[in-house]
């Protein structure tokens, strides 16, 4: 029913692009609706996202190197979403992925299945997102979010790769092995190289500047609002 030439013919097209745009649009528009009604997002969280997501697309555009199959290690494009995460929490961080997921979809798409397009786009950049989870641990909660948003990304691109790519596997391979092996290879590496970057005091420093201004403001807000 879906080849892979039609979904990549569909997918690059401009009514393609256009079809996705919308999609994403209307997405978004429910996600942010129904985090605002929570007061799980506010406009802090927004503004801040919209820079985040911008820069990560721009970053993710400089390759360092590229896998055949997808994937690719770029000068650390993914600690933008993870940083919307550790500062405002996981629902934020992960709607900042799924934007980022959608929109590398209209600029690169790779489409086999419909369900590989979940997986590789709104999944697995959204599971950045879940360095919000350590967002309350001021000692190690930014290297506990880094290493818990890229594991969620690797999951969901193992099983892209285990489910749709497993016929690249080379002979004497077992599929699980090969993906495995084939998302560290450009997932483990970036996670290496920020977590190197997060290592130096000042841009740890900076991170920790940024998140105590964002609680600063948000408790603000929430004493006037009272």
């Amino acid at each position: 029913m879906f080849s892979e030439e039609v979904l990549q013919s569909f997918f690059t097209s401009v009514s393609g692009q256009i079809t996705v745009g919308v999609v994403t649009l209307v997405i978004l528009l429910a996600f942010i609706a129904i985090l605002h009604k929570r007061q799980a997002l506010t406009v802090q969280a927004l503004t801040y996202s919209a820079v985040a997501i911008t820069l990560s697309i721009v970053l993710s555009q400089f390759r360092l190197f590229r896998l055949p199959q997808g994937g690719s290690v770029t000068p650390f494009s993914m600690l933008f979403i993870i940083l919307i995460g550790y500062w405002f929490g996981p629902l934020p961080g992960i709607l900042a992925g799924v934007s980022h997921g959608l929109i590398s979809l209209m600029i690169d798409p790779y489409v086999v299945h419909p369900l590989q397009l979940l997986l590789d786009y709104p999944l697995a950049f959204g599971a950045l997102g879940l360095s919000g989870l350590f967002q309350k641990d001021q000692q190690n909660g930014l290297f506990f979010g880094l290493f818990a948003g890229t594991f969620g990304r690797f999951c969901m691109s193992f099983l892209s790769g285990y489910i749709f790519f497993a016929s690249y596997t080379p002979e004497g391979f077992h599929p699980v092995v090969y993906s495995i092996a084939y998302n560290i290879s450009y997932i483990g590496v970036e996670t290496f190289l920020t977590a190197l970057l997060l290592m130096v005091p000042g841009v740890r420093h900076a991170i920790q500047h940024i998140k105590s201004n964002i609680s600063a403001k948000e408790q603000t807000t929430m004493k006037v609002q009272s």
